[in-house]
């Protein structure tokens, strides 16, 4: 599988990555999940200390624990779980982040993670004391490098232009291409990768298309497509690559396409999923005409808030 490199780091990731957040809480679904990732080429991880109150953390660091050096593993802070368990608060404090860094070693079972995020931002956090506390967690050897996860073009820019990250995280796919008017841009200019995640908007990328609709897609649409736009886009881009290549393969090449996307991260309740979306990546990218065939079918529309 191609590798890339993460921003300006040393750091290589595969360009297809597992989002740990859907393999479940059974030690053996879990592990044969993840086993079925390394088995098919990919290295990269993502975890988050909010998943399923840690035991995420513990299930990836438990099965990756005999190829350790060979992966990236890479978790996410920022989100506080209340005592009852019921809900979350944000608190990108350099005192939590300083905290929560040694219990997720622990879960994992390492002695440091190569990509500790910071799990969302807004601009009222106190930015410099947050970016403080990763480079401390860098300089201590705690973890290889940091980056954010946000979808906020002003937050990534005060980020991107004050702090050493090496990525951010965010959403990213045919049906949402907001990042590419403002967020890529500023990643570019910073030497940032993307890590995209989402890229078969919620199932309506894969061969099921439309039948993995929810109700509320039914009714109120998708993001900046209505209901009938989707259903148009959807055909057509059926309808233009149903003799050549698969929709999965579409969705996921269309992010590989883009050189500053370091790793596309999709998820996956079980092994055939894992194996499907690694089979969709393998192969030929996609060609230039293919490439800007999609972007005529689809757009880049719909970004209103948390402007520059």
């Amino acid at each position: 599988m191609e590798k890339r490199k993460i921003g300006s780091s040393q750091l290589e990731s595969s360009i297809l990555g597992l989002g740990c957040m859907s393999i479940g809480k059974d030690d053996y679904k879990a592990q044969s999940i993840i086993e079925a990732a390394l088995e098919g080429g990919i290295t990269y991880f993502d975890t988050a200390d909010l998943y399923d109150f840690g035991v995420n953390e513990k299930l990836v660091g438990k099965t990756l624990k005999g190829v350790r050096d060979e992966v990236v593993i890479a978790s996410k802070v920022g989100n506080r779980w209340e005592d009852g368990r019921d809900d979350w608060t944000w608190d990108p404090s350099k005192e939590y982040i300083t905290e929560q860094v040694k219990n997720s070693l622990k879960r994992l079972e390492v002695d440091y993670i190569d990509l500790y995020q910071l799990h969302g931002g807004t601009l009222e956090d106190p930015i410099d004391e947050t970016i403080e506390a990763f480079e401390q967690l860098k300089s201590q050897g705690y973890i290889k490098e940091y980056g954010i996860s946000s979808i906020r073009p002003n937050v990534i820019k005060e980020y991107a232009e004050k702090s050493g990250m090496v990525s951010n995280m965010m959403q990213y796919s045919l049906l949402d291409r907001r990042p590419e008017e403002q967020a890529f841009p500023i990643l570019n200019e910073h030497s940032v990768s993307a890590i995209t995640r989402g890229p078969l908007a919620k199932g309506l990328l894969s061969e099921k298309l439309l039948s993995k609709a929810s109700e509320k897609i039914k009714e109120d649409g998708y993001l900046h497509y209505t209901y009938e736009a989707l259903e148009y886009t959807l055909d057509t881009l059926h309808q233009k690559f149903k003799d050549s290549r698969s929709m999965n393969e579409v969705a996921l090449k269309f992010n590989a396409a883009n050189p500053l996307v370091a790793s596309i991260i999709a998820g996956a309740s079980s092994p055939d999923q894992v194996r499907s979306n690694i089979e969709a990546i393998a192969g030929d990218p996609l060609t230039e005409a293919e490439y800007e065939l999609l972007k005529e079918i689809t757009n880049n529309k719909g970004y209103t808030e948390h402007r520059l």
